[in-house]
C-alpha cells in the first residue's frame, strides 16, 4: 500500500508567555522542535480520545450478564499438565 502524501498546513498559535517558555523547554529537552513538540502533543491527546471511545463502545455493547454467568461456572475439566501455577518467576 503505498502512503498518500501529506498536506501540511501553517495555524498560526497564540501561547500565553509562562506555556510558551515551559513547551519550549519540555522542547529542548526531548532534543525536538517547538512544532513537532506540539503536533506530537496533539497527536497523543487525539490517541487518548479514541481509546476512551473505543473501550466507551465496547463497555456499551457489552453483556454482562453474560461475563457474570461465565465468571461464576464451576470448571469443567481438571487442570492439564503443564497448567501448574510456576512460582518464582517473573
Amino acid at each position: 500500500m503505498t502512503a498518500l502524501p501529506r498536506k501540511q498546513t501553517s495555524f498560526p498559535l497564540r501561547l500565553p508567555p509562562g506555556i510558551r517558555s515551559r513547551v519550549e523547554r519540555l522542547a529542548e529537552t526531548e532534543g525536538i522542535s517547538l512544532n513537532q513538540f506540539i503536533a506530537l502533543t496533539l497527536a497523543e491527546k487525539l490517541g487518548a480520545s479514541d481509546e476512551r471511545t473505543f473501550f466507551a463502545d465496547r463497555k456499551a455493547g457489552a453483556d454482562f450478564d453474560a461475563l457474570r454467568g461465565f465468571i461464576g461456572r464451576q470448571g469443567g475439566e481438571p487442570p492439564r499438565a503443564g497448567d501448574e501455577v510456576l512460582t518464582g518467576v517473573g
